[in-house]
């Protein structure tokens, strides 16, 4: 039986800041992969250096050293332009605050990833249809974001995320903003979109997560690592 695809990997990728003489490690240079078909769990206190990861893995900051590979593709070789590009077709991202562009209808706002990527409208609304369904929210695609619940606007959020079919959908402390029934109805549907077979890393600090995980890693200091560091993150 075929082992699965690695679709993101860092290795020995780290990241470092200067400001003035004072050099800031943001991550020691760390080795970890996502899987075809994983959800994978980044927990770790605020400051730890897990949102550095998730950065790197999405292509937003290049490494410092050490090498970042997204769908097969060494994203530290490439450009602005080509990692805008890598980032529009390969990753869907998720963020806290839903990030919806207000005056936009949810149909609208799913829609934009796929006018980015040079689609008619005719032919993106089939795609947004589906993501929107795929998500519970076809009967709120003409409700703009302000009209719409915490728990709403992200599944919205979600339904834009996967509107192209990312290999790897990426989400930064996705439950924050919402209620405990909330948080129970976004990670069943993250979790519905693992098992069609995305791959998708969460960062957090939210414990309660833990259990929705295949896999769990922890970032504590800028050292990213599978063993829990033996301080709690509460």
């Amino acid at each position: 039986m075929a082992s699965k695809e690695v679709v993101a990997e860092v290795k020995q990728a780290g990241k470092t800041y200067q400001t003035g003489d004072t050099v800031i490690t943001a991550l020691q240079p760390s080795n970890m992969q996502i899987n075809e078909g994983e959800l994978l769990l980044i927990l770790g206190p605020s400051g730890s250096g897990k949102t550095t990861l998730l950065s790197l893995l999405g292509c937003v900051i290049y490494p410092t050293q050490g090498d970042v590979y997204v769908a097969g593709v060494k994203a530290n070789g490439l450009n602005e332009n080509q990692l805008a590009k890598l980032r529009l077709e390969k990753i869907g991202f998720v963020f806290q605050n839903f990030n919806l562009i207000q005056p936009l209808t949810a149909e609208e706002n799913v829609m934009l990833p796929l006018k980015l990527q040079g689609y008619s409208n005719s032919d993106a609304k089939p795609k947004v249809m589906k993501a929107l369904e795929s998500v519970g929210m076809t009967d709120r695609k003409n409700n703009k974001p302000k009209q719409l619940s915490g728990g709403q606007q992200q599944r919205i959020a979600i339904a834009r995320a996967l509107v192209t079919e990312p290999k790897l959908i990426l989400c930064d402390e996705p439950t924050a903003s919402l209620d405990p029934k909330s948080v129970d109805i976004v990670m069943a549907e993250l979790k519905g979109l693992v098992a069609k077979g995305s791959s998708m890393a969460i960062v957090t600090h939210d414990m309660r997560l833990r259990q929705f995980a295949d896999r769990v890693i922890y970032v504590d200091q800028g050292v990213v690592s599978d063993v829990e560091p033996e301080q709690s993150f509460h």
